[in-house]
């Protein structure tokens, strides 16, 4: 029977779920949590596998009579016991009519089942007889699933149908029921059946790579619906990437919705700072979490790095900014990890907002090593809230995670200021400060090819010499040369714009590109320039000194090269030179080639 069909079958008759593989349980409408039995036909060696509460039996055995008669069954399979599996054994106890039926479970479970004080059903314990039950044409295989949800938990597959029997694995709450799972939104059901019944993440995963070793083509759980083999391999694989262990959160809420949601907003923590590399992306990837349980408006983080304080905040895009310290943080970076919790016996602080406006939670993020505190979360409030013990931890175990993506954000700073410290040392000359040919060249260039193509964009450059350098070498010594090349370097940095190119060109010559300026306003800088280097006064050997400066001005043509350009310039300082010195030129315009 497909599943379709069986989704229209009479529920009050029995099933058959696969060739001789009978689901022979009872539907109780309005509960979420339906338990299945299942019968393997087998001849006299048949297989009632988990037979079911008191509550439910009398139905069961009506449909295992439409089947066989009930003598027939020999081997009752429990897979762990829980009254809503094996709450009908007592009555099966007292029906026994054959003296070789048995009870099949783990010693476990065995220890447990053993107070119903059954007479005519010893214990057939699976960890005995090499996990296998061989019947005439099948064999069935007993998977050890420990700790799902109970410490001897296991499954049973059977080799002929491939069908697995899941026991607790693979349920879920079903509040409208379907004894097949009709597509993948089943999940939906098994997530919190699973979130809050398996007791963590690895042993889930650890049974359900167990499982996975066998073909199998439908999972027949105690609990929900029946998954058929189109979403088999979904079911696994969404399973396997599940939180759970929700209430290793809990000390008094118990609401599964309320601690499955405090889950999700643990899981998406951990996977933004995991998965994203910029702070920002992972600042509102947590927010939209938080938001899921605290009316949270905005998220601040304000780091103590290197002898200051730095925010990161949606004003400045979590970029980072130096700011003095607030008055209400100040006290919380004078405290660890355990002398906060001896003040304050919890992971954050509520205080109210600026001006009165809302409230914020601060959560410090310490260092494991119990170091004070290395940066505290704000979350702003749009109303003030009552934060349950839960809540609270979770707010610790949030901050774990939150403190290694503030140390990674840290550190990629760190690398950037190294990168852009290099960087500067290999475009800039280490005596002047100014910048080098080499790079003039890839900077020039793409100005000048702007201007080519745009005559409002247009660049002027200068070009300077320190007059009777030669003479201030051999006078006062090499020295004192550098000292001379550093001063006018610094004049240039100073006396020019942030967008203007300063060059240390060669030797005692600089070259200055101004771009977005006129032939005049460049001659106005070189004078002022020149002004400024003339009223230095330099000492050396007890001697004072005066430097001066010539320069040539050549304003760029529409389709010149860099060459040319720096040629025509050359010649208007070599024409300030020839001229007396300590003054300025400019350059003739010259009528250039047609492209």
């Amino acid at each position: 029977m497909n599943k379709a069909d069986a989704n229209q079958a009479d529920m009050d008759h029995a099933v058959e779920i696969a060739e001789r593989v009978w689901w022979v349980g009872h539907y109780l409408p309005g509960d979420v949590f339906q338990c299945h039995v299942y019968l393997i036909e087998n001849g006299d060696q048949s297989v009632l596998v988990d037979p079911g509460s008191a509550l439910t039996f009398a139905h069961t055995l009506k449909k295992i009579g439409e089947v066989i008669p009930f003598s027939s069954i020999r081997y009752f399979i429990c897979h762990h016991q829980d009254p809503d599996i094996t709450g009908a054994m007592g009555i099966i106890d007292q029906m026994i009519s054959r003296d070789d039926a048995l009870l099949v479970t783990h010693w476990r479970a065995a220890a447990l089942l053993k107070h119903y004080d059954l007479k005519h059903l010893p214990f057939w314990q699976v960890e005995d007889h090499d996990w296998k039950l061989e019947l005439e044409d099948r064999t069935l295989r007993f998977i050890f699933t420990p700790y799902m949800h109970f410490p001897g938990a296991f499954c049973s597959f059977d080799e002929k149908t491939q069908v697995l029997f899941s026991s607790d694995i693979f349920g879920g709450f079903t509040e409208q029921w379907n004894l097949f799972a009709k597509d993948e939104s089943y999940f939906e059901s098994l997530k919190p059946f699973h979130e809050h019944y398996m007791p963590s993440r690895d042993i889930l995963q650890h049974g359900l790579s167990r499982m996975q070793q066998y073909p199998i083509r439908m999972i027949a759980p105690q609990h929900g619906s029946i998954i058929p083999e189109e979403l088999v391999d979904f079911m696994f694989e969404r399973l396997k990437g599940l939180e759970c262990g929700l209430y290793l959160m809990v000390e008094q809420d118990t609401d599964v919705k309320h601690l499955m949601a405090m889950n999700r907003m643990l899981q998406q923590t951990l996977e933004a700072v995991m998965l994203y590399r910029d702070f920002g992306d992972i600042a509102h990837r947590l927010l939209e979490a938080t938001r899921q349980i605290l009316p949270v408006s905005s998220l601040e983080f304000v780091v103590w790095d290197n002898q200051q304080l730095l925010r990161f905040g949606p004003a400045d895009h979590y970029h980072g900014v130096i700011i003095e310290t607030p008055s209400d943080l100040r006290e919380i970076f004078s405290f660890n990890k355990s002398g906060w919790q001896e003040k304050y016996g919890s992971h954050y602080r509520e205080v109210e907002g600026e001006n009165h406006q809302g409230a914020r939670l601060l959560l410090p993020l310490f260092p494991a090593h119990d170091d004070a505190c290395r940066a505290v979360t704000i979350m702003h409030l749009e109303e003030k809230t009552d934060i349950s013990d839960e809540m609270d931890t979770l707010l610790g175990r949030m901050s774990e995670p939150l403190l290694a993506a503030v140390e990674r954000e840290l550190i990629y700073r760190e690398m950037e200021e190294e990168r852009n410290a290099i960087y500067e040392q290999s475009i800039r000359d280490p005596l002047t400060g100014l910048f080098t040919r080499h790079y003039m060249r890839d900077v020039v260039i793409r100005m000048l090819e702007l201007h080519d193509r745009d005559e409002h964009s247009p660049v002027v450059l200068v070009m300077l010499d320190i007059d009777h350098f030669k003479h201030i070498n051999d006078s006062y010594g090499h020295m004192t040369g550098d000292k001379v090349l550093r001063k006018v370097g610094a004049l240039l940095l100073s006396q020019g714009r942030r967008v203007d190119v300063p060059v240390r060109f060669g030797g005692e010559e600089f070259a200055v590109f101004i771009p977005s300026t006129s032939p005049e306003q460049a001659c106005t800088f070189a004078e002022r320039l020149r002004k400024k280097v003339a009223g230095l006064r330099l000492k050396a050997g007890g001697k004072g000194f005066t430097v001066t400066i010539s320069a040539g001005i050549a304003a760029h043509q529409q389709g010149e090269s860099l060459e040319a350009l720096i040629n025509r310039a050359d010649a208007a300082l070599y024409q300030a030179k020839e001229g007396g010195r300590n003054r300025v030129c400019m350059a003739t315009e010259t009528t250039l080639s047609a492209k």
